[in-house]
């Protein structure tokens, strides 16, 4: 798998297929494996004429892992994206985050409109101003000695998802403490780039899709049916309604 470094931080990603490139960024605790590969987003956007890149995130996966908080800082999450662009040479590109990933994905969207040519928010909608993602809770659960003993239902859910992905948890806990950033109203309103906001219609972590797409001028929704935060990747209409929108690109 190749990788490359962005300063001290070693990122692995795959590139793989022709075509006008997309970079994909998965969320919290998952990496490119999990998220993009097994789902086979990778092979789908591959067979519908797409370059595509997909990137371990610092602190997951193939990448480095770093316990501090303040290596997780959400510009330097945005940081390794830009720099994965530089390194590859790419001057435009589609992005689809999932959750965190979406957070990295506006940002970036946000921050140098000129890189990026449409945006896909997916597993996040007005969380992105109204909550920081999981809480002390969950990075609570991830420090716990074991699953057993966890109550609290979010931070169980997501320990599991953690040991079931072989993660470094006290990596994913700076992680989580240092990339709870909100993002402004103002900041989602300057979003100048086509955005396509995907939330499971039960999700209960995410927040409104449409709440968020009526802060960012001509965003479009996509309802995933009955999926929640944890489910909603590989659903078949999340794929095909995304498929759509990045055919009607110009």
């Amino acid at each position: 798998m190749p990788s490359f470094r962005n300063g001290p931080v070693e990122i692995a990603y795959l590139d793989e297929g022709e075509g006008y490139p997309i970079v994909l960024v998965h969320g919290f605790a998952s990496n490119k494996n999990i998220t993009w590969v097994y789902p086979r987003w990778v092979s789908e956007l591959k067979r519908h004429g797409r370059r595509v890149i997909a990137l371990d995130n610092r602190g997951h996966g193939e990448s480095t892992k770093l316990y501090d908080p303040n290596d997780y800082d959400l510009n330097a999450m945005v940081g390794d994206v830009r720099a994965l662009l530089d390194h590859l040479g790419l001057d435009r590109v589609d992005m689809m985050g999932y959750s965190l990933g979406s957070r990295v994905t506006g940002c970036l969207a946000r921050s140098e409109p000129q890189r990026v040519r449409s945006a896909i928010l997916g597993g996040l909608g007005v969380d992105m101003i109204e909550g920081g993602g999981p809480g002390e809770n969950v990075a609570n659960a991830l420090e716990a000695v074991s699953l057993d003993g966890i109550t609290d239902s979010v931070g169980r859910t997501f320990r599991a998802f953690a040991d079931q992905t072989r993660s470094d948890l006290k990596a994913l806990a700076a992680c989580l403490r240092g990339s709870r950033c909100l993002a402004t109203r103002e900041e989602i309103a300057s979003i100048a780039v086509p955005v396509l906001i995907a939330v499971g219609t039960i999700d209960e972590i995410a927040g409104s899709a449409r709440a968020l797409a009526a802060l960012i001028p001509g965003a479009e929704v996509l309802d995933i049916p009955d999926r929640d935060h944890m489910r909603a990747v590989g659903d078949r209409a999340f794929s095909a309604g995304v498929l759509d929108f990045l055919s009607r690109r110009p």
